[in-house]
């Protein structure tokens, strides 16, 4: 029987943006994937020292973001755990609980890609899943370098992909509306409504 695939969008969603939507929608396309799963990080362990909004509020913007679209869907498996979201964590239980069946494609940034022989159980990680990276302005992902940190396993397991480079990130969304800047067609309307309704960076 033909494996499922499965996208894997994890990231802390401060708040969601366009530039999210875009990319996990073209890698669904490029890779032929079923759906694609957006988790919100708990608690991000990159970001134990920064002011992170309510991983509830973060999670209901990412839930309006992608209700429109039919292969999108979005896990509360990080949250329902303690302590900061590791994704050796994510991962291994995301196969107990799809089975062997699906095969998994973890979206991160091409930058995130360069820092991966860093990531706490990367040898695991690799037998778990594929990694997609996304292409970033000036990130060149060199793969001979990452097979001789990582193994041969590396050039099998992680895929580099070009992404347009929308100039959207969420720092800039929360300086814009901390300067009262409008933030409408860079997040979606309904995030918008959310953001403004419940004074989030304001």
């Amino acid at each position: 029987m033909k494996k499922k695939r499965v996208g894997i969008m994890g990231g802390t969603f401060d708040p969601i943006h366009i530039g999210h939507l875009v990319i996990a929608e073209l890698v669904r396309d490029e890779f032929s994937l079923d759906k694609v799963v957006f988790i919100p990080a708990a608690e991000p362990p990159h970001k134990l020292n920064q002011k992170v909004t309510r991983a509830e509020h973060r999670y209901a913007m990412t839930e309006m973001a992608i209700a429109s679209n039919l292969h999108f869907e979005i896990s509360d498996i990080e949250m329902r755990r303690t302590g900061p979201s590791y994704t050796i964590n994510t991962m291994t239980e995301l196969v107990k609980d799809f089975g062997d069946d699906n095969d998994f494609y973890f979206i991160v940034g091409a930058d995130s890609i360069l820092d991966l022989p860093n990531w706490d159980r990367v040898d695991d990680l690799l037998n778990l899943c594929h990694f997609v990276g996304t292409s970033r302005p000036g990130c060149i992902v060199d793969m001979e370098k990452m097979k001789a940190e990582l193994g041969e396993i590396a050039g099998e397991k992680i895929h580099i992909i070009e992404t347009p480079e929308l100039e959207i990130s969420s720092t800039d969304i929360r300086r814009r509306l901390s300067k009262g800047t409008s933030i409408k067609y860079i997040v979606p309307a309904e995030v918008e409504e959310y953001i403004y309704k419940n004074k989030l960076y304001i």
